[in-house]
């Protein structure tokens, strides 16, 4: 087989990397966090981004008890602002892990060895591009008209905020709502970046995975027509094959590791959502016919 040069694993999510390091969840090189200005960064991003934002609307609800589809409003945007705290929480947890899944991955033992095997693994490359695509174009399209509405239908002339919160100062009056808005703007931004590069990062690790088994599956069915002349080379072939198959069962544990209870509460907070999103269309469609009736 023909030999091709080396491919690096980890360039092919290098957009999804930076992203994160923008938002303090990838420490540079291979390192891990540590007592550095970075670490301080993603400190202060979760407290005043992340929780700060969480906690205003989730008191919020105390004020608005009577109110029965502002409350469930509320609920549906915390429910997916704290899935991004725990996300923030198992990309902090298991970097170290991850910094060595990286290393891994671009190893000798997870190379293609050929052409035939690069084309190989490009359609789990696609996939995954087509994955990262279409996250970032429903996010993004969701977060500019959510958090442009008040532009939109003209309200931000009674300083109404995006999203529904308390605050301890009197938002109606400048310059408290322009912060007040910004804030708002620059945490939930901050909060889809993280959903969005963690669900494209967990979909990156299974590409990994799936484009291992089909190089070794290749190995596998080219066995013979190899360079092998002794049985002393078969032998060897045979065991890289067995020892690539259990370094790629170890990298699949590790990022199962990772991701398992992400994945479970993700589907949990999925289903609370939709339920909360079919409410809402209830109360709408009941509010609707009892103008109607009137």
């Amino acid at each position: 087989m023909k030999e091709v040069t080396r491919f690096n694993w980890k360039h092919t999510i290098r957009i999804n990397i930076l992203a994160l390091k923008l938002v303090g969840l990838w420490p540079s090189s291979d390192e891990s966090y540590g007592c550095n200005f970075y670490t301080l960064y993603e400190m202060f991003a979760m407290i005043f981004l992340e929780i700060g934002i969480i906690f205003f609307q989730t008191v919020n609800i105390f004020f608005i008890l009577d109110d029965l589809q502002a409350v469930t409003q509320i609920v549906f945007v915390s429910l997916m602002e704290m899935l991004a705290i725990m996300k923030s929480y198992c990309l902090i947890k298991n970097m170290r892990m991850l910094k060595r899944l990286m290393i891994t991955v671009n190893s000798d033992l997870f190379q293609p060895k050929s052409l035939q095997q690069r084309n190989l693994i490009q359609p789990n490359l696609n996939a995954w591009k087509t994955i990262v695509s279409s996250f970032w174009f429903f996010t993004l399209g969701w977060l500019f008209f959510y958090s442009f509405c008040p532009f939109f239908d003209k309200t931000f002339k009674e300083y109404r905020l995006p999203f529904l919160a308390w605050y301890p100062y009197n938002t109606k009056t400048s310059p408290q709502y322009e912060l007040t808005y910004l804030h708002q703007f620059v945490g939930i931004g901050y909060l889809a970046m993280v959903n969005v590069n963690t669900d494209t990062l967990i979909a990156a690790l299974n590409m990994y995975i799936g484009a291992q088994f089909d190089i070794l599956c290749d190995d596998l069915r080219n066995f013979h027509d190899s360079k092998i002349n002794t049985s002393a080379d078969a032998n060897k072939k045979l065991k890289d094959c067995i020892h690539h198959h259990r370094e790629i069962l170890k990298f699949a544990e590790n990022t199962n590791q990772f991701y398992n209870w992400l994945v479970f509460v993700e589907f949990f907070v999925g289903a609370v959502s939709i339920g909360l999103s079919m409410f809402q269309l209830t109360v709408v469609s009941y509010n609707e016919d009892f103008s109607f009736s009137n």
